[in-house]
């Protein structure tokens, strides 16, 4: 392996670098510039089981990547997405129903809740927005529509399309950029960049070193490396496919024949990546 640093997208980069109790300062300073004028500053968090189940058997189970819970009572939920899913914002909201529920008091609780935070790093860029290359933060709050002024605040999805943010070490101004460009480029890089010489940069470079890795600890990382490569081969060989047949029948019936042929190799790859078939027709938005 010739990389120096794991990549951050992978399942094992993102859960040892912000979800391990050693290096929790790490996400701690993340948000901290993420929601900075959302939130006032994180002094603590503690990590909580990610796996939530509703209040009866019949409820569907959630499972988010980070779950965390500040000093102050306010609920985070960290999650890294790979690849492009039909319905993801229906996916988010819906897990921040489960955060919101669970606070729910005994005997005469007057309904005041702590505030919730659902925050998407995305290694994808929804289709909606593909056209606005400058637009790569999202914040989102219940508004009224015909003032325009926020209704409710305790209430905030973020999201975070990666692919958008381009710019390079020479281009860097603020902690938060510098925040981005750690985390995008991370897996690519051979040394830490002079722009990163940063007391918190170091310690993301530092656990982040390959050699650092223990024998069980590379293991894992190599499994879920491979992972993160053969779900983005499998997608972009789908495209590929989906495109090519569509292009070569010339008329939308194609296209959508072209798709479907492609669909049905890319999940064929995901289940023989190890994969269920509903796991990987959730990826695919099939």
């Amino acid at each position: 392996m010739s990389a120096k640093f794991i990549n951050f997208f992978t399942d094992f980069g993102f859960k040892k670098l912000f979800g391990s109790e050693p290096n929790k300062d790490l996400l701690i300073d993340f948000l901290n510039e993420l929601l900075r004028d959302l939130e006032k500053p994180i002094v603590s968090l503690t990590y909580s089981n990610p796996e939530r189940l509703g209040p009866s058997l019949l409820d569907r189970k959630a499972i988010f990547d980070l779950y965390c819970e500040s000093k102050d009572g306010s609920k985070f939920i960290v999650e890294l997405q790979k690849a492009k899913q039909k319905f993801f914002k229906d996916r988010t909201l819906f897990y921040s129903t489960f955060p919101i529920q669970e606070q729910a008091g005994d005997g005469n609780w007057d309904f005041r809740l702590k505030s919730v935070y659902t925050v998407a790093i995305l290694d994808f860029v929804f289709d909606e927005d593909k056209n606005d290359p400058d637009k790569f933060l999202y914040v989102v709050k219940l508004t009224d529509q015909e003032t325009n002024r926020l209704f409710y605040d305790k209430l905030t999805f973020v999201y975070l399309e990666m692919p958008k943010f381009t710019k390079t070490e020479e281009q860097l101004e603020t902690h938060f950029d510098k925040w981005l460009y750690a985390i995008r480029n991370i897996g690519h890089l051979d040394h830490l960049p002079a722009a990163l010489k940063e007391k918190i940069f170091r310690k993301f470079f530092e656990k982040a070193r390959i050699a650092k890795l223990d024998p069980e600890e590379r293991k894992s990382y190599e499994a879920s490396l491979k992972y993160y490569r053969d779900i983005n081969n499998v997608i972009d060989t789908a495209k590929e496919e989906a495109e090519s047949r569509g292009l070569e029948k010339g008329e939308k019936i194609g296209i959508e024949k072209g798709e479907k042929i492609g669909l049905g190799k890319a999940l064929e790859r995901l289940i023989a990546a190890g994969m269920t078939e509903a796991e990987a027709r959730m990826l695919l938005g099939i």
